[in-house]
């Protein structure tokens, strides 16, 4: 009856659900997950900033008037100046922005890589418990016939009542658990939900299972959003370095100007003039030459790349890590499958015989198909650890993404 209600549930609960399979988990966190959207709008203003770049200043127009007074006459001034650079500024600004919207775009791949590696993992972990799941079930069907086998013995006085009281209670015990994994699923998937972009109230199913385990290929690293990110970052910081060397000569300025004078003459006549003329005006470097910026971001500079150095050396060893990790829970889950779990499978059939005969007592049987269950749960658990150190390997590898 428990096993009756508990199918119906799973059932009613998935009849409304949305349904993914492990392989749709990375488009739809690329799509749907919040946070991502909110990180393109990075771009958008790192490309907004471009837009104002490497644009020379706007000119500076001036007028001004004077009333004739005893020792001047009257005038009028009109005059335009315009300031231009006489070093590469304006060209290193306009590549400086163009390489931070390419380090904004990196940023948001580098989010997605690591949001994606997340909410695999959690549907791996969903995907491995109910397997685990499955197998409680299946153990604790077998306990029960074990547990109804020993009571019908007890009722007719061929078995000890203790036996059949212990067969009960390790019925009981297996049903426990897979009610315990159940409230771990349950968790699991309401961290899974959001990152989908699923409101809580929606049900979630995933299907399919965990794919065979089979060894990736070796990607290579380089490709790595983040590390991608450092190098540009190097590239930026080196040109905001040339950018305050190109800062030691400021701006000149040059433009033109005229005026027109009226003044009145002796015998009552006025007299109009004017004159037209160009100016210009070149700072002199004398006492400030922008040395404090310059040492501020050649110091910048080096330090991105030192950093860059050494994120390189940090996923090297995260991919090697992780590709020594699959190999071994995939030898470990070949082992306990294939080796190991065929002669506990036998040995316990042989003690289940016996018992019913008899020739043994209840908790050899009981210990033997805890040792199965534990071998069971065990390939279980290495397939699941393979599948997530396979997630940390394309993770660290950027093979996760296009």
């Amino acid at each position: 009856m428990l096993r009756f209600f508990f199918s119906l549930f799973i059932i009613v609960s998935s009849a409304h659900a949305v349904e993914f399979r492990l392989d749709q988990i990375a488009g739809r966190v690329r799509t749907c997950h919040p946070m991502l959207k909110a990180a393109r709008l990075a771009v958008e203003e790192a490309r907004g900033r471009q837009l104002g770049s490497g644009r020379l200043a706007n000119p500076v127009l001036e007028s001004s008037f004077q009333n004739e007074s005893r020792v001047s006459p009257r005038t009028m001034l009109f005059a335009i100046d315009q300031s231009f650079p006489v070093t590469r500024r304006l060209s290193l600004e306009k590549q400086l922005t163009a390489q931070l919207v390419a380090a904004a775009e990196l940023e948001v791949r580098d989010a997605e890589r690591r949001l994606i590696a997340e909410a695999r993992t959690l549907a791996v972990q969903v995907l491995a418990l109910d397997q685990q799941r499955d197998l409680r079930q299946k153990q604790r069907e077998l306990a029960q016939k074990l547990a109804d086998f020993a009571k019908d013995r007890a009722a007719k006085g061929e078995l000890s009542p203790l036996d059949a009281g212990q067969a009960r209670v390790d019925a009981q015990r297996l049903v426990l658990e897979a009610l315990k994994l159940e409230t771990q699923r349950t968790s699991l998937l309401g961290a899974l939900k959001p990152m989908l972009g699923l409101a809580p109230n929606e049900a979630l199913a995933l299907h399919g299972g965990l794919p065979a385990l089979m060894m990736p290929g070796i990607t290579p690293w380089q490709r790595r959003a983040d590390f991608q990110l450092a190098q540009t970052k190097v590239s930026a910081a080196q040109t905001d370095a040339a950018l305050a060397r190109s800062k030691r000569m400021q701006d000149l300025s040059a433009g033109f100007f005229a005026s027109r004078e009226n003044q009145g003459q002796s015998d009552g006549r006025r007299e109009d003039t004017g004159f037209v003329g160009f100016r210009i005006s070149i700072p002199l470097p004398f006492w400030n030459r922008n040395q404090g910026e310059i040492a501020e971001k050649n110091a910048a500079a080096e330090r991105q790349r030192l950093e860059a150095e050494a994120l390189g050396k940090q996923i090297a060893g995260e991919a090697d890590t992780a590709r020594r990790e699959m190999q071994a829970n995939a030898d470990l889950a070949r082992e306990t499958r294939d080796t190991l779990l065929p002669l506990v499978i036998e040995q316990t059939q042989k003690l289940e015989k016996a018992y019913e005969s008899g020739q043994t007592d209840l908790l050899a049987v009981l210990r033997a198909r805890d040792q199965r269950l534990q071998l069971e749960a065990a390939a279980l658990d290495a397939a699941r650890d393979f599948h997530l150190a396979r997630i940390r390997y394309e993770a660290a590898t950027g093979a996760s993404l296009p």
